[in-house]
């Protein structure tokens, strides 16, 4: 093997798991699942069936990625975040994976702590979503997103950083600017 997984974990049949990935404590990867390389999954993370995640992913402790949810590479997790992949669960009367909502995290695109992705909507690349926020609605590549629900706030640069009315970063010095109500990197 040339991916790490710690003894408690369990990994189903048909699984990939990319060179260099970490799997920690009380962790769970469920069949047909992808998992690139160089990823991280924390302790008690669930990955269900046939979800895809690229490379360089950081899903940490208490997170559970449900059928229908794609990661693209270098998207971060935050702890006890929580995806969604049905807007009327009934336990009477299950769905299945046909019924799911699909989501879509893009590129580089970070989640916060205990903030709740509503399935059936796309996160930018390199959106920022805060700690305990609500999303409801897709979120625009860059975008800083906040509150119950959440609302974009601001612009934030690839390295992190909110950004100021200049649009520069004061970080890392990259430039942006918005055409359309579009961030646009120079």
């Amino acid at each position: 093997m040339n991916y790490y997984v710690h003894e408690s974990s369990y990994i189903d049949e048909n699984v990939t798991i990319g060179e260099g990935t970490k799997i920690w404590h009380f962790s769970h990867v469920q069949k047909g699942a992808q998992i690139g390389k160089n990823c991280s999954l924390g302790q008690n993370v669930n990955i269900s069936n046939n979800v895809k995640i690229g490379n360089g992913v950081k899903i940490q402790n208490n997170v559970a990625v449900y059928e229908g949810v794609k990661l693209e590479d270098y998207v971060f997790c935050g702890p006890s975040m929580v995806f969604t992949n049905d807007l009327t669960p009934r336990s009477k009367y299950p769905k299945g994976s046909e019924g799911y909502k699909k989501t879509l995290v893009k590129y580089g695109a970070s989640i916060g702590a205990n903030a709740t992705i509503v399935c059936g909507n796309t996160i930018g690349k390199w959106a920022m979503i805060a700690s305990g926020a609500v999303v409801t609605k897709d979120v625009p590549d860059y975008a800083l997103m906040a509150g119950v629900p959440a609302k974009q706030i601001g612009w934030v640069c690839e390295c992190g950083m909110p950004l100021k009315e200049t649009h520069k970063c004061n970080d890392c010095d990259r430039e942006y600017k918005v055409v359309d109500s579009v961030l646009i990197k120079q």
